[in-house]
């Protein structure tokens, strides 16, 4: 055993000995060649082939590395057996798990073994930077075989990109954004202002006819799932709704459940605060894919009713010192307001091309209100009728307020009457909703029997304000069929006859006049 020690440090020796001898003999320069050489050469012969992907790309950072970073935490889990490192985003609502230091992990795609390195370097300190930059240098080794890679790449990086992004839209809770400022850009450049999308409405607690949500449903999945099919039809990705109906129907609502359900962000679109069409293209620019953007009211925000109507006269510009007019000034306060055009471009020109997976919901209380151009097909592809509280939706709403299961023996004859009075009634899901939050408290039966009563109460009255109304029609009628029919037992003279011959001559020439 003492002379193995001896043979190895007789071996150390001597290999420190020839290596200071060729650290003095060959300069660095050629150790460096010599070293490029020498890997190249076993580059050569190897059947693989590496791909490094760094933090940074210059003084931005590299969109490839976030996205591998977050594909690699679904991929590698703790049951690897490698090193991972837990880190929870802000803003995210679950915990994501990244690769350690110095560790592999293996994939597969397309039949093809891939493996992953995430190695961290420290930084050499350089030059002065304006921008202060991390400590260490990181960067994930992508290593594949060379018959592999035409068939991996760039089918590979796509998949990992597509599925980052999922991920990050996963894990992150939704925003809601507004344009508070009209399109004035921030501070970062961006001209809504968000805050975080908390509203609970789900298509199982929506109050609408059960079958109408599966439809809605379905069309919402072929949409989310038809990239291919709008890339092969050459059409825009994007889908229309028109909501409309009576007030308090749950227009908002089906927003937030369809935001939910497809887990897209939000973007509440206020028209009053857009000034032209020109902002409107920018606010549009500036919205994402997987989006949802929201025009509520818009019979009522402003007019788009009439094309051909001719606008209001705007401001006269002032004039100068010099007496002249300054027309760029004209012509800029002339073209501040927003057009039926603009709006049609918004939703179906090529403006609304610039970006993909985007849903425009318009909601109205009267849709007669609105032009026929934007109710075609293409730009509101689907019109949704809110209607009244109908006797599948009453179900709904008496599960979510009172846990009502519909087993009850004791409330039977309540539910009967309920599904008897609530088409008569003509009663709106929020008015129910309001009943049923004041009791509550008081059990099911007592709850359900205070709501019978309000509907009744208004079905009666509502049948007597309709039969009152066809007596008044009624009235109005034989009063206008009596003074239209002559008089019995008198015949016109035949004087008469031509002086009423002659005035409907005199009218006719006034009419074509």
């Amino acid at each position: 055993m003492r002379e193995y020690w001896t043979a190895l440090a007789s071996l150390m020796g001597a290999v420190a000995f020839m290596q200071g001898f060729l650290h003095a003999v060959f300069p660095p320069e050629l150790r460096a060649a010599v070293a490029r050489l020498l890997g190249r050469m076993t580059r050569s012969f190897s059947p693989y082939c590496y791909f490094d992907v760094t933090e940074t790309d210059g003084m931005s950072n590299n969109e490839i590395y976030d996205a591998v970073q977050l594909y690699l935490s679904s991929t590698a889990a703790p049951s690897s057996g490698a090193r991972l490192s837990l880190t929870r985003p802000h803003n995210a609502s679950s915990f994501t798990f990244g690769l350690a230091a110095s560790d592999r992990v293996v994939d597969a795609f397309l039949g093809a073994a891939v493996t992953w390195e995430h190695v961290v370097a420290p930084r050499q300190s350089g030059g002065f930077s304006w921008r202060p930059l991390p400590e260490e240098k990181r960067r994930f080794t992508l290593r594949i075989r060379r018959g592999d890679r035409d068939k991996l790449l760039p089918a590979y990086l796509d998949h990992i990109l597509a599925t980052a992004q999922e991920i990050r839209r996963r894990s992150q809770d939704r925003l809601l954004y507004t344009n508070a400022r009209g399109g004035a850009m921030d501070g970062r450049g961006l001209p809504w202002d968000p805050v975080p999308f908390k509203h609970p409405s789900t298509f199982d607690t929506l109050a609408m006819d059960p079958d109408r949500k599966e439809s809605i449903k379905a069309d919402l999945r072929d949409f989310a799932d038809g990239s291919a099919f709008y890339e092969r039809t050459g059409r825009a990705w994007k889908r229309g709704y028109l909501l409309y109906g009576p007030p308090g129907t749950g227009k908002s609502s089906m927003i937030a459940a369809m935001a939910n359900f497809l887990g897209y962000d939000v973007y509440d679109l206020e028209l009053t605060e857009v000034s032209s069409n020109a902002e409107l293209r920018k606010l549009l620019m500036k919205t994402t894919s997987k989006s949802i953007i929201v025009i509520e009211d818009i019979d009522c925000s402003v007019d788009l009713t009439n094309r051909a109507a001719v606008p209001p006269p705007g401001p006269k510009p002032r004039p100068s010192i010099d007496g002249s007019v300054d027309q760029d000034a004209a012509g800029a306060a002339a073209g501040r307001s927003i057009t039926l055009s603009g709006l049609l471009n918004f939703t179906d020109g090529l403006w609304s091309c610039c970006g993909s997976e985007r849903i425009f919901v318009f909601t109205t209380n009267h849709i007669e209100k609105l032009d026929p151009a934007l109710l075609r097909s293409g730009r509101m592809d689907m019109h949704v009728f809110m209607s009244y509280c109908s006797f599948p939706a009453l179900k709904i709403l008496l599960k979510n307020y009172l846990c009502f299961q519909g087993d009850a023996a004791d409330c039977a004859e309540v539910l009967s009457g309920l599904e008897e009075w609530i088409d008569a009634a003509e009663i709106t899901p929020a008015d129910v909703s309001e009943v049923l939050i004041k009791n509550r408290r008081n059990g099911e039966k007592q709850a359900m029997e205070e709501l019978l009563d309000v509907i009744k109460a208004r079905a009666e009255k509502r049948l007597i304000g309709t039969a009152a109304a066809r007596k008044d029609g009624e009235v109005e009628e034989e009063e206008k069929r009596a003074v239209g029919s002559p008089k019995e037992g008198k015949e016109p003279a035949a004087g008469n006859d031509s002086c009423e011959v002659g005035q409907d001559e005199e009218t006719d020439a006034k009419k074509q006049l």
